[in-house]
């Protein structure tokens, strides 16, 4: 494998990163151990695997070498003109100011046993992979870890996976972590069909969509932080949800069985995700009042981010992410009005896309040049607190059962970054028949996690008890 420049949200997301606030993804893995030893055989598994996955390999290296940023900006002789103009107008000035870029490239002194650690017996595999959630990734090595925690009864181990954000997004993350998994025979994807060479001049009939998309550019930049200006206009959420950093972590996870989210969007209508976003709304609110903060008149905004990744991407590295802004409406008394609220809000956002609105800051990553993420990364990290006030994403796990060393994986928490100022974020996965929920808080601002997981539980029973009314 060869270097390969980080694309811009990337490079803002190794930027953003502070010892108090690493942005790395993690996912909680539960499986039933088959053995004593099972726990020792897995990290032995772990290790040995490591060594054949490329993606694994890869550490990321700060690059200050104009001349060859310039090189990897100017297109090369005998570029298509049509690829030159589909290029957005930042990316024709980004070659002076690249030299503050940096690269994703082949660590020739990889170890697998640097990144895979076992533990000794965890009484609560949560407890655990707190701690080491709020230690950052060493960023002079591939910036992932794996770290196997025995169960005390003997019966379970877990296994923490750590990724960077900048290394991989969700669904990357999850093909780096199913490469390590057991072997499973799957049926061979068939080929896309070869695209067509383009010539060296553009069809006359694209030419005006191509010039129609390289204004569009400034416009949507423009329309993004309008947007984004507005929604800090109506800013309702509760202290509960931010904090100053204190460095610790929290997880906690919950399942919830999967029928019972059908059975509420078949009878109340929306989509699974909206049913899930309303549960989270739903749990806050509970959460809020019985820790003595109060509901009334609370209405977060969340993000929701969206992926922009064509399916069976040929190169699936790089973040390529927009998201959603909604506020949740927590202080709704009625748990189905909720529901119809959250509907309604990402019916809105749909019908305006993932390019526009509020929730698509992240697409402005590709109209800063790499010298600015590398000097505005620190105060764009501290902005976060004033864009948006919880993270509530959905990571996709397959729907068949993953083993490792022989033992079935029963249950995977998914674990969002925690974003400077906030104290808490919300990941969910559904995996076999099962929707489970990772959270993510600051310790310090959070001790009573367990309380707002049980809140989660208790949403689904009050909405589904609602439905059945």
């Amino acid at each position: 494998m060869t270097a390969d420049p980080l694309a811009p949200l990337d490079l803002a997301f190794w930027n953003i990163e502070s010892a108090g606030h690493p942005m790395h993804l993690a996912a909680l893995g539960v499986f039933s151990a088959g053995s004593p030893s099972a726990a020792a055989h897995a990290a032995d598994l772990l290790s040995a695997r490591a060594a054949a996955v490329p993606g694994l390999r890869m550490r990321i290296r700060d690059t200050w070498q104009p001349l060859a940023a310039l090189r990897r900006t100017w297109p090369a002789p005998g570029t298509p003109l049509t690829a030159v103009l589909r290029r957005p107008l930042a990316a024709a000035v980004r070659g002076s100011l690249a030299f503050g870029g940096a690269t994703r490239e082949p660590d020739p002194g990889f170890d697998p046993l640097d990144h895979v650690r076992l533990h000794p017996p965890a009484a609560d595999f949560h407890t655990a992979a707190g701690r080491l959630m709020g230690r950052p990734l060493q960023r002079t090595r591939p910036p992932w870890e794996a770290h196997v925690l025995p169960g005390e009864d003997g019966t379970s181990f877990a296994v923490l996976f750590k990724f960077h954000h900048a290394l991989a997004d969700g669904l990357r993350a999850l093909t780096l972590a199913a490469a390590l998994m057991d072997p499973m025979d799957l049926p061979t994807p068939r080929p896309r069909p070869a695209e067509p060479p383009r010539g060296l001049l553009p069809d006359v009939r694209e030419v005006p969509g191509l010039v129609r998309d390289a204004l569009s550019d400034a416009g949507r930049a423009l329309d993004i932080g309008a947007a984004v200006a507005r929604s800090t206009l109506d800013m309702r959420s509760s202290p509960a949800l931010a904090c100053a950093p204190s460095g610790t972590r929290r997880t906690a996870g919950v399942v919830v069985d999967l029928d019972d989210v059908h059975r509420i969007r078949k009878s109340a209508g929306g989509t699974v995700n909206d049913v899930l976003i309303a549960v989270v709304a739903g749990a806050l609110r509970r959460w809020l009042d019985e820790r003595g903060d109060g509901s009334e008149g609370v209405a977060p905004r969340a993000l929701v981010p969206v992926s922009r990744r064509r399916p069976r991407t040929a190169h699936p590295q790089g973040n390529r992410l927009s998201g959603y802004l909604i506020q949740l409406p927590v202080d709704e008394r009625d748990p189905l009005a909720r529901l119809a609220q959250v509907r309604t809000a990402m019916d809105r956002n749909k019908d305006a896309g993932p390019h526009r609105g509020a929730g698509a800051v992240a697409l402005l990553a590709d109209h800063v040049p790499p010298l600015g993420h590398r000097l505005g990364g620190p105060l764009l990290g501290q902005a976060a607190r004033l864009w948006f006030d919880v993270l509530v994403t959905s990571v996709p796990l397959p729907g068949f059962g993953l083993r490792l060393g022989g033992d079935p994986l029963g249950a995977v928490f998914p674990l969002a970054p925690l974003a400077p100022g906030h104290s808490l974020a919300v990941a969910v996965s559904t995996y076999r028949g099962s929707v489970h929920y990772g959270l993510v808080a600051d310790g310090a601002a959070v001790p009573d996690l367990d309380l707002l997981a049980r809140a989660v539980t208790e949403e689904v029973t009050t909405l589904t008890a609602a439905c059945d009314h």
